[in-house]
């Protein structure tokens, strides 16, 4: 307890000193997290509503293939993207490999399922006349997917906090793709994984705390929306 103890004074003294390395890893999450979280947004949210509102034949195909790319591994994203964007890859001359842009690539590839499949699950729990009823109203179809984004907006916004939850805590694409380099591409997990084999317990334990405080915020941030749209 002795160890813990100390270690927990250590790691808040961290936190409150506003030490270099803490900051530039939390920036580093943050900003890599929202930016694969936007993206994914941009193309999961009209992904899950078209195949969740339409009927069209490969629906049951393109369900299986989105269940299954839900429970893809890391590691197979990373080496994945790695070979694209490698020197020898189709997209190496970019130079994105261990930049946080190459990570951003790769945690936007991990953070799309899981949105689209949120977006979907919400879709499918939504009244399924509202489509119909907008189309018999003179609406587009786009116009009719707008409306009925508006009706399950909370669905949405759970898948993209979802997504956010995902790529802020993954340790194995950011390690492969950014390199875990101080003060550029270290985020929050690879420097906890890394600073915690060197047995640097303090200073992995102030970075723990910080992920656990953002996750606790976006998530309070959600239950807080979902309270007020039932008062």
């Amino acid at each position: 307890m002795g160890f813990i103890a100390e270690s927990l004074r250590k790691a808040i003294v961290l936190i409150f000193s506003g030490s270099p390395d803490v900051v530039s890893a939390v920036w580093t999450s943050l900003v890599v997290a929202a930016i694969s979280t936007l993206l994914a947004s941009l193309l999961g949210i009209p992904a899950g509503i078209c195949i969740g509102a339409g009927e069209f034949p490969l629906k049951r195909m393109s369900l299986v293939l989105l269940n299954t790319l839900m429970a893809m591994p890391t590691v197979a994203a990373g080496l994945l993207v790695y070979g694209l964007i490698g020197r020898r890859g189709v997209l190496g001359s970019w130079n994105l490999l261990f930049t946080p842009a190459g990570m951003i690539v790769g945690l936007t590839l991990l953070a799309i399922p899981i949105v689209a499949n949120y977006s979907l699950s919400s879709v499918k729990g939504a009244d399924p006349r509202i489509v119909p009823t907008a189309l018999t109203l003179g609406a587009s179809l786009i116009q009719s997917r707008v409306q009925l984004m508006r009706e399950v907006r909370f669905g949405i916004l759970a898948a993209i906090v979802a997504g956010f939850g995902r790529v802020i805590s993954e340790v194995g694409v950011a390690m492969m793709l950014g390199g875990n380099i101080r003060g550029y591409t270290r985020t929050m997990t690879t420097a906890i994984a890394l600073e915690t084999n060197k047995g640097e317990f303090a200073y992995g334990l102030a970075l723990g705390i910080i992920l656990m405080g953002v996750a606790l915020a976006v998530n309070g941030l959600l239950t807080f929306l979902q309270e007020k749209r039932r008062s």
